[in-house]
């Protein structure tokens, strides 16, 4: 195979916008994932390799100037995520361009400023919330569902879109007794619903987000607690869905009141349910196939960005149960 270097003459700073701590972690991360060298020297970077691999590291660096050049940003971690999921895709077809994950960007008020779609099916995610009513993410752990979700309905209440949020979970035990846990109701379901707290005080910052809680602007909720009302004017979330039986499924979804949105994430590999319960996500998925008002949008292995490891898992796992069902 042929080896090339290739000199890009480039301001760093001013035409990628990283810092410099973010910088050599970025372009290590796209060093290993392109099997390539990158070295710098003032306004220069080298770039040495394989002739094709060499080529996708120039455009990516054209693509991370494109989108700094329309006033994003960039800090190393957002394009470390970026390389990653280009990387998983791996020329299968999955591959987006910079430009259309950055542009479909979130604003909230946390520390990390902007919420930035790592991969299509994320990208899609989002446009799909901001259009339609009702929207389910449907896919494994690790893909984003909950915290874009979150995102975009933090986002919603600061523009006044909405005036307030409910985040709602079933209390199911992940395959554990966990016996009589103590305290009054609040603090018994407070367990169940954690995640959804840890990815609010993520969006903002935990005293704002307790204080809109105590005025019931932000509801966290267990699904039980659903029943009988009418939501209106709010951003609704329904997480770990696929614990939900058909019957709590059919009483959530009809919970939507007049100007509010409502989305529910699951991941239909990690039912908790006793043996026999059909699975009110699964269920429903079928029963509203053809809704055109309704969004499903799917998430693979591909889209997951936590440890590369989970991408790993996530495919043992499809393996394994394959063969199950062959046996």
């Amino acid at each position: 195979m042929e080896t090339v270097t290739v000199q890009i003459t480039i301001d760093i700073d001013k035409e990628l916008g990283l810092v410099t701590e973010g910088l050599l972690p970025a372009f290590k991360l796209i060093e290993d994932s392109l099997g390539v060298s990158i070295s710098f020297r003032g306004d220069k970077i080298f770039i040495q390799g394989q002739k094709a691999s060499v080529g996708k590291v120039e455009e990516l660096i054209g693509e991370l100037r494109k989108v700094n050049r329309q006033g994003y940003v960039l800090r190393g971690d957002d394009i470390k995520e970026a390389v990653r999921a280009r990387s998983a895709a791996g020329g299968n077809g999955h591959e987006t361009p910079l430009e259309e994950l950055f542009t479909g960007h979130i604003e909230v008020p946390s520390r990390k400023r902007l919420i930035i779609p790592k991969t299509d099916a994320q990208r899609q995610y989002i446009e799909a919330i901001r259009t339609y009513d009702m929207v389910f993410g449907i896919g494994p752990a690790g893909t984003g569902k909950t915290y874009l979700a979150m995102a975009v309905a933090v986002s919603c209440l600061l523009k006044k879109e909405v005036n307030r949020i409910v985040l709602a979970r079933p209390a199911v035990e992940a395959g554990e007794r966990l016996g009589f846990l103590p305290g009054d109701i609040a603090e018994k379901v407070n367990p169940y619903l954690r995640p959804l707290y840890d990815a609010l005080f993520d969006m903002m910052e935990a005293e704002k987000a307790m204080r809109l809680i105590e005025k019931g602007v932000i509801e966290v909720a267990p699904l039980a607690f659903m029943r009988g009302r009418t939501l209106n004017d709010a951003f609704v979330i329904l997480d770990e869905a696929q614990n939900t039986t058909s019957e709590q499924m059919k009483m959530y979804l009809t919970r939507l009141g007049f100007n509010s949105k409502t989305v529910i994430t699951g991941d239909v590999t990690q039912i908790d349910l006793p043996y026999g319960r059909v699975s009110g996500l699964i269920e429903a998925e079928r029963v509203l196939k053809g809704i055109k008002d309704i969004k499903v949008v799917y998430f693979t292995e591909h889209d997951v960005v936590r440890h590369k490891l989970v991408q790993e898992i996530l495919k043992a796992y499809e393996r394994h149960e394959k063969r199950k069902t062959k046996a």
